[in-house]
């Protein structure tokens, strides 16, 4: 029997920074993501470094988080044909 997944604050506080995840947390009016590597952590909250920007995410909030593969590689930009 396999063992119950541990809730998503036990695996933020226990990843590896550097890791690559996907973090699921409640805002005004819903839920949103962010995807991203998580770069610091601290007692009561995680640092997501998006592409845009650092999301900085109470873990209270959180409600699903887990560990994603590497984003694929950027395609090169199209050049035009002659």
């Amino acid at each position: 029997m396999s063992s119950p997944l541990p809730l998503p604050q036990q695996f933020l506080s226990g990843a590896p920074l550097g890791t690559r995840v996907v973090v699921r947390y409640r805002i005004d009016g819903g839920l949103t993501d962010a995807l991203g590597e998580l770069v610091e952590r601290t007692d009561g909250a995680c640092t997501v470094r998006t592409r845009r920007s650092d999301v900085v995410i109470a873990l209270p909030l959180v409600v699903a988080a887990k560990e994603v593969p590497p984003a694929p590689p950027r395609r090169a930009p199209r050049v035009p044909a002659p």
